[in-house]
């Protein structure tokens, strides 16, 4: 018997194993669907291909989110009409870090969870298991939005192919009460390197990227939203301080010369970025300081 014959039944029974046991993955993961908290109003996606419940989601009121008010505006909206039934769509959230981003969607969770809303986290090494997890929510009442902070994808990493798929691209249509949240640095989501550009052709005054760049764009472009985050000055900088502060029970007054302001702006050079995390970890730090020291009087 020819070895290309031997190989051929070799490599068609390995199909067959693998379809098997994907088979009983999914059976699997059905049969532990009953033991999930649906009653709970955040979710994380585990390694092992499990919903878990988040006893305490962690979430800033959107108020003490300062300095986005575009963002902030234009993701409420969507989010409104998504849970109202409506047509909405899928969102990236990118650019600076510590600008509010992963803040801001998860403040969505407090203002629309009487309307049925729920976040799912899901890391972005476990993006293959996309359509096992939109499978499970599927049939549920309440609206999902699927969230996954700081993606990015590096050359070679094939997981953001289950990503496109589950955006746009795959034969099955994703249920209308699933919505994909991420944040990233990159607008892209995958590295760009020079020797990418330089693929690129001018044809009648129209520029055409090369395929590695037209792979990149096309799965940004696959959501539907766009909300771009920028580095804070030193004014929005302060002014989220200042909210910060509020929040500890501290008032705090800008343009006055205060200790705080004087070590508001220390904090955030000692880090070189003015940044919205930033400003929290500072408040967090000065309130503590003047606690111990009120004690101590």
């Amino acid at each position: 018997m020819p070895d290309t014959d031997i190989l051929g039944r070799i490599a068609a029974q390995l199909e067959r194993i693998a379809d098997v046991q994907e088979a009983r993955l999914a059976d699997a993961r059905r049969a532990v669907g009953a033991d999930i908290d649906w009653s709970a109003s955040a979710f994380r996606w585990r390694d092992d291909g499990r919903l878990q419940a988040i006893d305490a989601p962690q979430a800033l009121p959107l108020e003490r989110l300062h300095g986005i008010e575009t963002q902030k505006q234009r993701l409420l909206a969507n989010t409104r009409q998504f849970v109202a039934g409506l047509p909405a769509n899928n969102a990236l959230l990118w650019g600076s870090r510590g600008s509010g981003k992963s803040s801001l969607v998860k403040a969505l969770l407090p203002a629309f969870v009487d309307d049925g809303l729920r976040i799912v986290e899901v890391p972005a090494h476990r993006l293959v298991d996309l359509p096992d997890l939109v499978a499970t929510l599927a049939d549920r009442p309440e609206k999902f939005i699927v969230f996954s902070d700081d993606l990015s994808f590096e050359a070679g990493d094939g997981s953001y192919k289950a990503l496109k798929a589950v955006l746009d691209g795959s034969l099955a249509a994703a249920p209308e009460n699933v919505l994909i949240y991420a944040t990233s640095n990159r607008r892209h989501l995958l590295p760009e390197f020079q020797s990418e550009n330089q693929a690129a052709q001018h044809v009648d005054g129209e520029i055409h990227h090369g395929e590695a760049v037209e792979e990149k764009i096309s799965l940004s472009e696959r959501f539907g939203l766009w909300l771009s985050f920028y580095p804070f000055d030193q004014a929005n900088y302060l002014a989220i301080a200042v909210k910060h502060l509020a929040a500890h029970g501290i008032e705090a007054e800008i343009g006055v010369d205060a200790p705080w302001e004087r070590a508001a702006l220390q904090w955030a050079l000692a880090r070189g970025t003015r940044s919205g995390r930033t400003a929290e970890q500072f408040a967090r730090d000065w309130a503590g300081r003047q606690s111990l020291a009120q004690a101590g009087e």
